[in-house]
C-alpha cells in the first residue's frame, strides 16, 4: 500500500503555527524606552490648568 502525504494540510499547520507565534512576538513586543523629561510634562500640565 502506498502512502500519500497531505501536503496541502501539512503547509496549513505550519502556516497556522508561524502564524500563532508570530501573534506571539508582535504581542509581547516591547517598545524603545525614550528619554522623557518628566518634570517639563508636569509643567505644562500646570500651564493648560492655569490657563
Amino acid at each position: 500500500m502506498g502512502v500519500t502525504k497531505l501536503l496541502r494540510k501539512g503547509r496549513r499547520n505550519r502556516a497556522i503555527a508561524t502564524n500563532k507565534v508570530n501573534a506571539i512576538k508582535q504581542l509581547t513586543l516591547k517598545p524603545t524606552l525614550k528619554n522623557v523629561d518628566v518634570e517639563a510634562i508636569k509643567a505644562s500640565f500646570a500651564e493648560k490648568k492655569a490657563a
